[in-house]
């Protein structure tokens, strides 16, 4: 027997904390984890681990992930081959494109792709060939509204200025909770010590929130906020801004200001106070405090981007880190450099070139608004979705109305699912395929080392031998590729394996072979610890991607969309606004089949402010029935004083007890699902982004 000390980072969320984990051959050549503790020695996460790191070895060992290819016979689930598989796709997608056009296949693809560089490699050598217009992901239910504000400013969907957070002398948070999330859009892992440091160095930490969060917990000050209405608080800042002159000139070319100045006169504190829930002498004073700091950023995340309004909150937000003079600046926000440059890499994207068959939602970068998938296959007609192929995704749970969505799914000819477990929405598919576990293949954070907080990069070897007969998931795309381009004629152009590709995109990169740094991906790998490239610069001006090679400060679509939020009504008499909340030991819905996240007490019960359940003579622990427009859940309620009076949360993710599903662990404490309230029809206008957040409900006694 021996043992190996393996350095990695975890991908399981987007801190991607440096680990090191020591396993064991044993006598019979098979390999067990002895431990996974954080990595003192890497320069990014310092040793810092959260408890899901720890439950790698959980999915390595849980006897419910599937490993080998399943296809479903009624109720029963059989294996197959993977070349039988690979046919069967083949055959089935390729007669209904043939019969009803290309449009009537559907793919969906999860948040783990993003984790999984083999997927963000390889997915598209197969699903490309499909040349269907109906593409979803998971983008369009949390994070679209950043992505569409970054293309229409800067001309790119991936130029993201993140938070300098270690340089920062105030930092201004909107529905984000980085101490549950580990940053999000913010690669930060570490990130109380990061904000503690923050507070040492005499900085300010102001948290809004309709719920006092962790993060709003340990806040210099916290700011509830009504849900849905984060834009007339910032509209009220941004006022105050322009008001008191408490602007500052950026150094970068700006087109538009003076037309943003005019279009948000009325927008004033005093006007925005009622909408928000916040005083104006609150709104004003916290301008006056962003505008006074040495340095200061304006940070939002899930809150102010699964709402109607998304995308008018996000651009507000660039624009008072603009007019503040903190866009572009050490300690505002800034621009990653990473070494391998999605940037310049990639297109910056189009949108609204194409709109969804049934409700004319934009399309963004070649993906419709997840809202509309389960009208696509519902609605008779040309162009009805017939068939869907989900990659590392669980929809019914996590995109809105899953009810509606599990009705859409029933009625299909046929449904693919590149997955490891038969969950909520994979126990629809015909066919399931399951890569190899997460440490049984080698993985390149290409996404979050775009969004991290430093620049930095390492590559992530296997850990354990990978199984006799199994594939990883950029396999299984050349496979379905292979025998897809076969079955229909098409020519396929060879590939080259994933850490090719990542070595190309390196050398041509703004380390590689043009640059002092020479590196390559030998060299990374020469560096088990990663790689720390330096801090966050100044880069923005250079990389602009507008046609005017400006910052964009006015785009018509949103300076349009000031309309729409003055005449929104608000909430009905009676009437409760639902937001969700992160857990850190939860990542959406698939880490609920592990013991040790979630042991403990429960985490699903819907949390209401005492005086709330005072008027509806409820108590804690009492069973309560929630209702919205599209459906009706029965959930365990409990006071809390940090909750906003009108507002309760529920977390996502949850809601297991739906037969088929094949995870014991998460069956036996099974939750109930968020969204079964959430409604498609409750969206950002302006992108089409799923509006989770700011949901009219009623409760009462169940």
């Amino acid at each position: 027997m021996s043992k190996t000390l393996h350095h990695r980072a975890c991908h399981l969320c987007e801190a991607i904390c440096g680990l090191t984990i020591e396993t064991e051959r044993l006598a019979d050549g098979s390999q067990q984890i002895l431990s996974i503790k954080g990595d003192a020695q890497d320069s990014f996460s310092r040793g810092h681990i959260c408890p899901k790191a720890v439950a790698l070895q959980d999915i390595q060992h849980d006897p419910d992930r599937l490993r080998q290819p399943m296809r479903r016979h009624g109720s029963e689930w059989q294996p197959i081959g993977w070349d039988e598989a690979f046919a069967l796709v083949a055959e089935r997608l390729a007669a209904i494109q043939e019969q009803h056009g290309k449009n009537a296949v559907a793919i969906y693809q999860g948040n783990p792709s993003v984790h999984n560089y083999g997927l963000m490699t390889h997915s598209n050598y197969f699903l490309g060939q499909l040349k269907t217009r109906n593409r979803y992901s998971a983008t369009s239910v949390d994070q679209l509204p950043h992505h569409l504000t970054s293309y229409l400013m800067y001309g790119h969907g991936f130029l993201l200025p993140i938070p300098d957070i270690d340089h920062t002398q105030f930092m201004l948070i909107l529905g984000g909770n980085p101490l549950a999330s580990n940053g999000s859009i913010m690669t930060v892992p570490d990130v109380e010590k990061r904000l503690k440091a923050l507070k040492a160095r005499g900085g300010k930490l102001v948290v809004v929130d309709p719920r006092r969060s962790e993060t709003a917990a340990m806040a210099d000050q916290h700011v509830f906020v009504r849900p849905g209405n984060d834009a007339a608080l910032l509209l009220g800042l941004l006022n105050t801004l322009f008001d008191e002159g408490l602007t500052r000139a950026s150094h970068l070319p700006v087109n538009g200001l003076e037309q943003v100045r005019a279009a948000i006169a009325d927008f004033t504190a005093e006007a925005m106070s009622g909408r928000c829930g916040v005083p104006a002498a609150t709104i004003r004073q916290l301008a006056r405090d962003f505008a006074a700091a040495d340095s200061a950023v304006c940070y939002g995340r899930m809150g102010v981007s699964t709402q109607a309004f998304g995308s008018l909150c996000h651009w507000l937000i660039q624009l008072i880190n603009l007019v503040t003079g903190n866009l572009d600046q050490p300690g505002g926000a800034l621009c990653t450099t990473p070494a391998l440059d999605l940037v310049a890499t990639t297109s910056g994207g189009h949108f609204n070139v194409w709109q969804s068959r049934v409700s004319g939602l934009p399309e963004y970068g070649g993906e419709l608004p997840v809202a509309a998938l389960a009208e696509e296959m519902l609605t008779p007609g040309e162009g009805q979705v017939r068939a869907l192929i989900t990659v590392a995704g669980n929809p019914v749970l996590s995109t809105p109305n899953g009810r509606q969505l599990e009705q859409a799914l029933e009625g299909l000819e046929f449904m693919l699912s590149i997955d490891l477990y038969i969950n909520e929405t994979t126990r629809y598919a015909d066919l399931i395929l399951p890569p190899t576990a997460p440490l049984e293949h080698e993985h390149y954070d290409s996404t979050f080392n775009a969004f991290a907080v430093r620049n930095v990069t390492r590559f992530n070897e296997a850990v354990l031998d990978k199984p006799a007969g199994a594939l990883d998931d950029w396999e299984i795309f050349v496979g379905l590729a292979q025998a897809f381009a076969a079955k229909v004629g098409n020519e396929l152009k060879p590939t080259k394996a994933p850490e090719q590709m990542i070595d190309m995109g390196v050398r041509f990169g703004p380390y590689g072979d043009q640059s002092p740094h020479k590196l390559s991906l030998a060299a990374i790998r020469e560096q088990p610890h990663g790689i720390d490239l330096g801090p966050l610069q100044p880069n923005l001006g250079g990389r602009l991607k507008t046609e005017s090679k400006a910052v964009e400060a006015a785009p018509a679509l949103l300076v349009a969309d000031l309309a729409r939020f003055a005449a929104q009504p608000q909430a009905g008499e009676g009437e409760l606004m639902l937001i969700g909340r992160r857990h850190v030991r939860s990542n959406n819905s698939w880490m609920h089949n592990y013991q040790r996240l979630v042991k403990g007490k429960p985490r699903h019960q819907l949390l209401m402010n005492p005086q709330d359940m005072a008027g509806r003579s409820l108590s804690d622990g009492q069973r309560v029935r929630i209702e919205s427009r599209v459906g009706a859940i029965e959930v365990e309620v409990l006071g809390s004083e940090d909750m906003m009076p009108g507002v309760v949360s529920l977390p996502h993710g949850w809601g297991h007890a739906r037969p088929g599903v094949q995870m014991a662990i998460a069956s036996a404490q099974p939750g109930a699902s968020a969204n079964d309230l959430t409604d498609e029809r409750h969206l950002d206008a302006v992108s089409g982004n799923a509006a989770l957040n700011g949901v009219p409900v009623r409760i009462q006694a169940a």
